[in-house]
């Protein structure tokens, strides 16, 4: 008979080593927060107990957080056979995850809304739909956004003053328009623990959508010299920096950035965030009309090309459309957006026709034809959305828009994408649009 002991949240742990639940609490609470060291800790949770289904479970969702798929499935292979021995929570707890990590992303959506039902402060489940890169996010429907809010508030009552859930719900709000609320729970959670680096993430974001540019950048400054470059946000946060420099019109420091520390020969990202980092900033120095050496896109384009070889990941489609337009490759292009074509055919493309249009209008932004780019971007407004990550990620595809329609002497339409961005922003830096050229 296991001796129970419980997690940080309240739940048991079928485990009879005292040492064992130890290590999975310090994991989690490691995983949770983006910090290294989650590995090691379910590697002795798992050396003092063998048969602890959840330290499995959770060695598992590590290795997918870090892009290690046969890792992954090996290690939720053992987690679901041990939890046969267990008890319904971590039964459900396992398949959800299993379902996860197997890519049947609308079943492990299902699943885990389930089993919060039941469990709503299983924090590991909980993480599932949340974040840029989650399930809402991935799930292709325009109001993930909406439905992140409505999941946490729902079981906000049960967290109480927690520091991974504040932060995440407020990541959530932030990313839905209510920006105070938002950067309020980020705040706090960081407050709470300040080796988070999802909640300084998140208060980044904050930052970015209220155009506090300046006070992200310090905010990250002083920071980011405490995160472990091993950590999974780490580079990630250096392109906030780099953005942070960008919006203020520092194109030199926002290129430096990228050179010490996104590009591929340097970087330790994951690599959709690798990846889809590089490619969007430098095509927006290119929209701000700063030269972006081409071997910088050579380089990008051999590792996005080797890691990114066919369609299926939504986010990264429309990025390799950046890579392809930047280095001129229109066979590759063609080859994506066929296969696209045929993803959509097969009901497969979850995020729909957008991600084509805006593979599309990249390409024809790319080559000069720029009224072929406002023709098929300016439609997509409430649509963009579904291809995932953050507004702050996505902002880029609006910022193409708003160059063509100044390249096509569209006065009002860029106009109105400013009054828009004006009107939860405390600044919008002449950067991307041209003040004389508005009349301003």
């Amino acid at each position: 008979m296991l001796h129970t002991h419980s997690d940080r949240y309240g739940l048991p742990l079928a485990t009879a080593s005292d040492a064992a639940a130890s290590a999975y609490r310090d994991g989690i609470d490691l995983m949770l927060s983006a910090w290294p060291g989650a590995d090691a800790a379910f590697d002795r949770a798992i050396a003092l107990d063998p048969g602890f289904a959840l330290a499995h479970a959770a060695r598992a969702r590590v290795h997918q957080s870090y892009a290690q798929p046969l890792a992954a499935k090996a290690a939720i292979a053992v987690a679901r056979h041990l939890a046969h021995h267990t008890n319904a929570r971590d039964k459900s707890h396992v398949h959800t995850l299993s379902l996860a990590i197997e890519g049947q992303s609308e079943r492990a959506l299902a699943a885990a809304l389930s089993h919060l039902k039941e469990w709503p402060t299983d924090a590991v489940i909980m993480s599932l739909p949340l974040g840029a890169f989650g399930l809402f996010a991935f799930s292709g429907k325009a109001d993930h956004n909406q439905a992140r809010v409505d999941l946490c508030d729902r079981y906000a009552h049960h967290y109480g003053d927690d520091w991974w859930f504040s932060g995440y719900r407020g990541w959530s709000h932030t990313e839905n328009g209510n920006l105070g609320l938002g950067r309020d729970l980020t705040e706090r959670a960081l407050a709470l623990r300040p080796a988070n680096a999802n909640a300084a993430h998140a208060l980044a974001h904050a930052m970015f959508e209220a155009g506090a540019t300046r006070e992200a950048d310090a905010f990250i400054t002083k920071w980011l010299p405490s995160y472990d470059r091993r950590g999974i946000l780490h580079a990630h946060i250096w392109w906030h920096h780099a953005l942070a420099a960008l919006e203020q019109g520092d194109t030199a420091r926002a290129l430096t950035i990228y050179t010490d520390h996104l590009s591929p020969a340097v970087t330790a990202a994951v690599p959709l965030n690798a990846m889809s980092d590089c490619a969007s900033l430098l095509w927006r120095l290119q929209l701000s009309e700063t030269p972006v050496p081409q071997r910088l896109w050579r380089e990008v384009a051999a590792y996005a090309g080797a890691a990114f070889p066919r369609t299926g990941v939504t986010f990264a489609d429309v990025h390799m459309a950046m890579i392809d337009a930047a280095t001129g490759n229109r066979a590759a292009a063609a080859a994506r957006i066929d296969a696209l074509q045929q993803r959509l055919a097969d009901t497969t493309l979850a995020a729909g026709p957008v991600v084509i249009a805006i593979s599309r209008a990249t390409h024809a932004f790319a080559e000069g034809d720029y009224a072929e780019c406002v023709r098929l971007l300016a439609p997509l407004a409430a649509d963009v959305v579904r291809i995932g990550g953050s507004h702050a990620q996505r902002e880029i595809f609006e910022d193409m828009l708003l160059v063509a329609h100044l390249n096509c002497s569209h006065r009002d339409a860029a106009l109105a994408i400013l009054d828009r961005r004006l009107h939860h922003k405390s600044s919008v830096r002449d950067g991307y649009w041209r003040a004389d050229a508005l009349g301003l």
